[in-house]
């Protein structure tokens, strides 16, 4: 995972710039996004980066990454624990013997998901 000194370099970066209070939740998703977007356009017109881009790649990889620790560090979340929380969910709704090599198996679950909580929030 993310090094403590990584992440402690982000907050430093941050408070030495005074950004802190612009770090909203809601800021910080809206960045994640726009970051991604970014790092999207990477691919926008072949499957795989040309080999000229893959330094704006990896650099647009970063941006997502660094909104992400500081999301998770604005909320007070471990990003461990709750990888590895999504991990055990998601390894419990999609066993590996079941839809391995299997999509209609995977679909069939997804949507059976999704119906479920709609059901939920009803």
């Amino acid at each position: 995972m993310i090094s403590d000194s990584t992440i402690q370099a982000i907050r430093d970066f941050t408070k030495e710039r005074g950004w802190e209070r612009f770090h909203t939740p809601g800021n910080l998703a809206k960045s994640i996004i726009i970051e991604a977007a970014e790092l999207l356009e990477c691919y926008q017109w072949t499957p795989e980066a040309p080999v000229s881009d893959i330094q704006h790649a990896q650099e647009e990889l970063a941006d997502v990454l660094t909104y992400c620790i500081m999301m998770a560090d604005v909320l007070g979340v471990d990003m461990d624990d709750i990888i590895m929380s999504k991990l055990a969910k998601t390894a419990s709704k999609y066993p590996a013997e079941a839809v391995r090599g299997n999509f209609d198996e995977y679909e069939s679950r997804h949507l059976a998901a999704r119906e479920s909580d709609e059901t939920a929030q009803q």
